[in-house]
């Protein structure tokens, strides 16, 4: 099938139904969304978990609560989506090549493109733990799917290698559902997800955080026996002499998140290596005229109202762009990383219009300030789990220079 959309998103998550919401809002008539899954909201719909919607909404949802309201909103609105649909390429010129099981192949030539795909998880293959491939190795999403939604439990007594929020959230889930955590080994010297994680997810259920360890070896032929624990020093390397083995039947792998980016790649849309998403502006405009990347796909966020907003934001500029409203910046200021900065998004900023900045930092401080060129944003504490998120108006913005760097100062923060 080949036809003309005015506005194409790939992605039916939060950050792709919330883009196709408001472009909608904002009069664009034709609005697609393709969806790879069998039903609308990524990852949302197997988060049973509360903690979504304290800021959008203000109210604690939880995830399927969460993505319900876009998913019946969109249905509404007669916004067109186009589920179990695979994404195969998307061209410069804005032509999507997708497929799928009712259409056959679909050729789409969009008057414009947002990119919504999100993250996917590190798998065991990019950590090369040395043992064998026994049964009982799962990353901590396919985990919470397992029994979330498919009822299934994945194992009996657990390890969870990585401290990342879905990671202590499962540490959780298995301790209510009678599984035994044995411990949660973490490389880095602080936990990798959010404190009210940590808190509520572990400490309040005794379940122990092994800090500056890491997992040096698997045992177990046909099922997993168990699994070989070493401290590690400053350059993660493991210290010799330092090993003990804890039984378990299952390994659970939290070891972070990559935005996917396999489209924008082949599309020729230039990417930030420490995001590993597209170089967008404060609209979320890509290099590619008429491209716009939102959420996770952008950047890993660490909650579902950041990565909403970040498709409204796409959405609107879309439908600006649709209307001929949003021309080429005619001045573009780079923000560069500086001290104790892991990353910021937007890497570009036009000066157009009011920009929302967020950036992870490098390692945990306290008395901090955030310093934006010359501008300074003062914070009781920040940790590299933790978003930052700095809200600058246009005033502001006009007084920045061509390079803006953003930098943080502050006194190490114990934890």
């Amino acid at each position: 099938m080949e036809r003309e959309v005015e506005l194409v998103v790939v992605g039916g998550g939060a950050a792709g139904l919330a883009a196709a919401l408001r472009a909608k809002k904002e009069g664009i008539r034709e609005v697609w969304v393709l969806d790879r899954n069998e039903r609308p909201g990524g990852i949302l719909p197997q988060c049973i978990h509360t903690g979504f919607g304290l800021h959008y909404f203000g109210e604690n949802l939880t995830g399927p609560e969460y993505i319900h309201r876009f998913v019946r909103k969109a249905r509404e609105e007669g916004i067109t989506l186009k589920l179990e649909t695979m994404v195969l390429e998307l061209t410069p010129e804005r032509e999507v090549r997708a497929v799928n099981a009712y259409d056959g192949l679909l050729r789409l030539r969009a008057g414009a493109v947002v990119l919504a795909m999100g993250c996917r998880e590190r798998p065991r293959g990019s950590l090369l733990i040395p043992g064998g491939r026994p049964a009982g190795i799962f990353t901590a999403g396919t985990a919470q799917r397992l029994l979330d939604v498919e009822g299934l439990l994945p194992g009996r007594e657990v390890v969870i290698l990585g401290s990342g929020d879905v990671g202590l959230i499962m540490a959780r889930r298995f301790v209510m559902e009678g599984i035994r955590v044995r411990a949660v080994v973490e490389q880095l010297p602080y936990p990798g997800g959010l404190t009210r994680n940590v808190v509520q997810c572990l400490e309040d259920f005794g379940i122990p955080l092994l800090l500056r360890s890491t997992v040096t070896y698997i045992h177990g032929r046909e099922r997993v026996e168990g699994v070989t624990v070493a401290e590690v020093d400053e350059g993660g390397r493991p210290v010799p002499g330092t090993e003990k083995r804890i039984p378990c039947d299952t390994l659970i792998l939290s070891v972070g998140l990559i935005p996917e980016n396999e489209l924008s790649e082949g599309a020729g849309i230039r990417l930030d290596e420490r995001t590993g998403g597209p170089v967008v502006d404060e609209f979320m405009r890509t290099s590619l005229e008429g491209i716009f990347a939102c959420g996770n796909a952008v950047t890993v966020f660490d909650l579902v109202d950041h990565v909403t907003l970040t498709g409204e934001r796409a959405g609107e500029a879309a439908a600006r762009y649709l209307r001929g409203e949003l021309p080429p910046p005619r001045r573009v200021r780079e923000v560069e990383p500086g001290e104790n900065v892991r990353l910021v998004v937007p890497q570009r900023i036009t000066g157009e219009g009011p920009v929302s900045l967020y950036l992870r930092v490098s390692r945990p401080l306290r008395e901090v300030r955030v310093k934006v060129g010359e501008r300074s944003f003062p914070r009781k504490a920040v940790r590299p789990p933790e978003m930052v998120v700095l809200r600058l108006g246009r005033e502001e913005v006009e007084g920045l220079g061509e390079k803006v760097p953003v930098r943080v100062e502050g006194l190490p923060l114990e934890r």
